[in-house]
């Protein structure tokens, strides 16, 4: 499990606002519009070279780091909140960035790392695979205990056993906020170990047929009056 470590990027306050503006930004300079907020400062309206920020969102740990964005000769400890791709090109149009201070919890949704899924038990033996039904989970906790994952052992799962978010081993002062919240739903699955396609496909078949009735015995499916 590792705790995570700055990113930097070179940003650079956009006065010239508005879509048109955006549009010429990223046509022209080959620049994204972005903006920083939060802690109790105002926001401020950036520009990122495309290919500084696209090569970082190449890392996942990214997404789950403290990142500093240098701003002129200051510099802003952030994390990204969000990212608005192109619906179909492999183009960044925007992103946000939230403040983050040293003595305030923050939420993050930290991705998760499975261990051993070669050989738990449920695909080594019963010829299993495992379906990752939560790649991700959001967590709370102090900036500099923000882990750049979170590590799930699959060595000991068995076929048609699954993880939940109760099963991960969380660093210490880092919790859940889907545990912490609780209700209905809050220990979602991580992973599964589906049984073999062909067993999934017999069983269904099985089902299918134990819903299907049988005519009781001696009476006929389609019966005839009696003509005497």
């Amino acid at each position: 499990m590792s705790t995570s470590t700055a990113f930097e990027l070179n940003v650079k306050v956009r006065t010239d606002l508005g879509k048109g503006a955006s549009r010429r930004l990223r046509r022209l300079n080959d620049e994204i519009p972005a903006i920083i907020y939060g802690g109790n400062k105002e926001p401020v309206a950036i520009t990122i070279a495309h290919n500084e920020i696209s090569h970082a969102i190449e890392n996942e740990a990214f997404f789950s780091h403290i990142i500093s964005l240098n701003v002129g000769k200051k510099s802003e400890q952030v994390i990204i909140k969000a990212l608005q791709r192109h619906p179909a090109k492999p183009f960044i149009m925007h992103a946000d960035f939230l403040r983050v201070s040293a003595d305030e919890v923050i939420v993050v949704k930290v991705p998760v790392h499975f261990l051993n899924p070669d050989k738990c038990i449920g695909v080594k033996l019963g010829g299993g695979s495992i379906l990752h039904t939560l790649p991700e989970i959001e967590v709370s906790c102090l900036p500099k205990d923000l882990p750049e994952y979170l590590e799930v052992d699959m060595l000991e799962v068995d076929l048609g056993e699954s993880v939940h978010i109760s099963d991960v081993v969380f660093p210490e002062n880092v919790t859940s906020v889907s545990l912490s919240h609780g209700g209905e739903g809050a220990d979602q699955a991580i992973a599964i170990v589906q049984a073999p396609k062909a067993e999934i496909e017999e069983a269904g078949e099985e089902a299918a047929g134990e819903d299907t009735e049988a005519p009781a015995a001696g009476e006929e499916e389609n019966p005839e009056e009696d003509g005497n």
